[in-house]
């Protein structure tokens, strides 16, 4: 059996040096470890969150741009022309057609659908003079963060309730984007 006790180089007794950690050293290096991990994961799902909302906010302005783009010199005519004839409705599968939805947005020519992140639908309808394009099954924290400081529409809504006045103020955003997941109406001229 060993001493436990050494002598260091001026021939003093000192304790023998440990080796390794002790099980609370363990258990304190495991805390801060988790500590770290939690952290890490907390901001990195902000981030997701954040990109969540950079990409609708996009995805809504490209929709837009291209809607408007595709309709003018129809006078503020947004709808289905059969005819001559303007019907009001579902012009989704038309814009497919014309390739104005974003890559990011899951597109079915066959069906006429397109489909969010979410999984949610994304419809544009024509209405004469306004149009209106729907997100369906936005996540409440990407809804906020949509809506939050929205201009230049003639009115924005979730769940039947409409706000008209803008810019739309984070605590309006709030009110409006109650679920857990939410379905956005934008309405454009």
């Amino acid at each position: 059996m060993k001493n436990a006790y050494t002598r260091n180089r001026f021939g003093l007794k000192s304790a023998a040096r440990q080796r390794g950690a002790s099980l609370l050293e363990g258990i304190a290096y495991l805390g801060i470890a988790a500590l770290v991990v939690l952290g890490a994961v907390s901001l990195l799902s902000s981030a997701f969150s954040s990109s969540d909302s950079n990409r609708t906010m996009e995805e809504i302005s490209a929709i837009r741009t291209g809607v408007k783009r595709m309709f003018t010199g129809m006078a503020n005519s947004y709808g289905n022309s059969a005819g001559g004839t303007l019907t009001n409705g579902d012009i989704t599968p038309t814009l497919i057609s014309a390739g104005i939805f974003p890559t990011t947005l899951n597109t079915n020519a066959t069906g006429g659908t397109v489909t969010n992140t979410w999984n949610g639908a994304v419809k544009v309808t024509g209405n004469g003079q306004t149009f209106v394009i729907e997100y369906d099954a936005v996540p409440k924290a990407v809804c906020v963060s949509t809506l939050s400081g929205t201009i230049g529409w003639t009115s924005v809504s979730t769940g039947g309730t409409a706000v008209t006045s803008f810019p739309v103020s984070p605590k309006d955003a709030d009110t409006l984007c109650a679920g857990d997941t939410n379905s956005i109406q934008l309405t454009s001229e």
